[in-house]
């Protein structure tokens, strides 16, 4: 069995990085252009910036990427965070790299001392979602979204 690295992202992964990306944009039949990629893979690099990554790697090439970020939480009084994008290459799904995200994203907001991740999934997303059962509690949620 190979072994999972996970690292932050940095130039070297960005064309493998990009092809992750690029799967995750048509599983959720979404666009991705050069311009979209080259903000997100900017975010990334920025350490300034409020978006986050984690790249696994097996056998030194990316796998799977997480993008999260700090979200404030006003009824808390406190940040959560909030994971943006998860994706793991088609062929290494099984392999255990989700989890292997999922642990490193525990550890990231154990050290920014957030009291837990947030995510959204696709309804119809079942693969994932029988991993996040396992790893999280479905709460009672739906989610809109406001066009301006």
């Amino acid at each position: 069995m190979a072994t999972i690295e996970l690292t932050k992202p940095h130039d070297d992964l960005k064309q493998g990085w990009r092809q992750l990306y690029n799967g995750y944009a048509t599983f959720y039949k979404r666009e991705m252009t050069d311009e979209i990629a080259g903000n997100v893979w900017r975010w990334l690099n920025d350490p300034d910036h409020e978006v986050n990554g984690i790249i696994a790697l097996m056998d030194g090439k990316p796998a799977g990427l997480a993008h999260f970020r700090r979200m404030p939480s006003p009824l808390r009084g406190e940040d959560v965070g909030f994971l943006d994008d998860l994706f793991v290459d088609p062929d290494r799904r099984g392999s255990g790299v989700a989890q292997a995200l999922f642990e490193q994203l525990r550890a990231e907001a154990k050290a920014r001392n957030w009291a837990l991740v947030r995510w959204l999934t696709a309804d119809d997303n079942y693969r994932a979602r029988g991993l996040y059962d396992t790893l999280s509690i479905k709460t009672m949620w739906n989610t809109y979204e406001m066009q301006v």
